[in-house]
């Protein structure tokens, strides 16, 4: 009987160690939004040609934040986006003893942010006549 107390105390009394580890990439994917509609360099290079209609860039690209037009009544239509992503990444450690206890955390964070100006000219009938974009990431 002595025995299993004292099995059971130096059993109570060791250290528990617990980690909760994830990494920052795990961080990101739980908190990440649908980006599928989101406006991309891919998206404009793939799917913005010369020719097509204003209705038809509206439908792909959604609505343009700057609507302009010259003097010669050309429209003008710019798509200027800025994203940051923020990711944290955080490890808690806790150690439990009979009289004592400690518990540490570190963390990271990394930012990242991104830039996408186009800039889409339309003629006379409402087709596109031009159009280019500029991105970056810092």
């Amino acid at each position: 009987m002595l025995a299993k107390t004292v099995l059971m105390f130096t059993i109570f009394a060791s250290v528990l160690m617990m980690n909760s580890c994830i990494t920052a990439r795990e961080h990101r994917d739980n908190v990440q939004q649908d980006n599928s509609n989101d406006l991309t360099v891919g998206k404009v290079q793939r799917e913005i040609k010369k020719g097509m209609s204003g209705a038809d860039v509206a439908e792909i690209l959604g609505s343009p934040n700057i609507v302009t037009k010259d003097e010669g009544g050309d429209e003008t239509w710019v798509y200027d986006k800025i994203a940051t992503e923020a990711t944290y990444s955080q490890s808690n450690e806790v150690m439990f003893l009979v009289l004592y206890g400690y518990s540490g955390k570190s963390g990271s964070v990394s930012t990242t942010q991104k830039t996408l100006t186009v800039v889409i000219k339309f003629d006379d009938n409402k087709k596109i006549k031009s159009f280019s974009y500029h991105a970056s990431k810092f």
